[in-house]
């Protein structure tokens, strides 16, 4: 009896739980002088390829993809969001439950102006250390908060909080609908008491950009906010443009470039 319990357990079971590791990674890549795309760890890759998520685009052309990780509202959105739409840029924002539950204006505004609105999870655990059930609740949670909010049915992206991520949270939340979203650019921004002005943030941020970035830029950071007009208006100069994730996806899905 016991032998026919534990087959139909493993016939009911979800692949993914039977199949996916869950070792967990925290998110890296490896840096490169003089503006060039950077790379990250072998393993990283294949996982990434596996269950197609992204963190760079094509290398071979000047597109920048703006994305902003907002965890909680610290004054400075509203501003960011002005500079996108005075500049015509678009941007992604990955949100929390807290950010839905204490910006909703702010939500309905980037939706409103274009942008794409992605899953941060609720409460932002690391999803490697929650289970299946967790996991997936944490998704649902934001994204029908957020269609109950906006109308808008489909949340195509999720930023992994905290960077962390295993085989089984890409795997289930790619099962979910999700596309990961890591990044190819990124500095210590997050922090609210070690804010250095905006010309340090335009500093660090353009001695690191690279054909098919992926940004990662914090919106409580008071020094993101005052540099962007800086960072749109020096980019363009120097050729790039920026593009939405949709565009990048297409991209990808008319194979004109391959997987990183």
């Amino acid at each position: 009896m016991l032998f026919i319990f534990l087959v139909v357990v493993a016939l009911i079971a979800p692949s993914y739980s039977l199949a996916a590791n869950n070792q967990s990674y925290n998110w890296s890549y490896k840096p490169e002088k003089n503006n060039q795309p950077v790379t990250t760890e072998d393993k990283y890759l294949e996982l990434l390829a596996k269950t197609d998520g992204i963190f760079i685009g094509n290398t071979e052309r000047k597109k920048l993809y703006l994305t902003f990780d907002n965890g909680y509202e610290n004054g400075f959105t509203e501003d960011v969001l002005d500079v996108l739409k005075e500049n015509q840029v678009p941007a992604a924002f990955f949100i929390t439950g807290h950010y839905l539950e204490t910006a909703p204006d702010l939500v309905k505004r980037m939706v409103e102006e274009g942008h794409i609105v992605g899953n941060h999870s609720w409460h932002h655990p690391s999803l490697p250390a929650v289970g299946d059930g967790e996991l997936t609740e944490e998704l649902n949670s934001v994204k029908e908060k957020f269609t109950e909010l906006t109308g808008v049915k489909e949340m195509n992206y999720l930023r992994p909080p905290r960077g962390e991520f295993s085989e089984r949270s890409l795997t289930l939340s790619n099962k979910l609908g999700y596309t990961n979203v890591f990044w190819s650019l990124a500095y210590k921004d997050w922090d609210v008491n070690d804010q250095k002005g905006g010309q340090y943030a335009f500093e660090q941020i353009m001695k690191r950009i690279h054909p098919g970035a992926i940004m990662l830029i914090h919106s409580v950071s008071s020094d993101n906010a005052e540099a962007l007009p800086k960072v749109i208006e020096e980019a363009k100069k120097q050729g790039y443009s920026f593009e939405s994730l949709d565009e990048l996806m297409f991209e990808r899905q008319m194979n004109e470039w391959p997987l990183p």
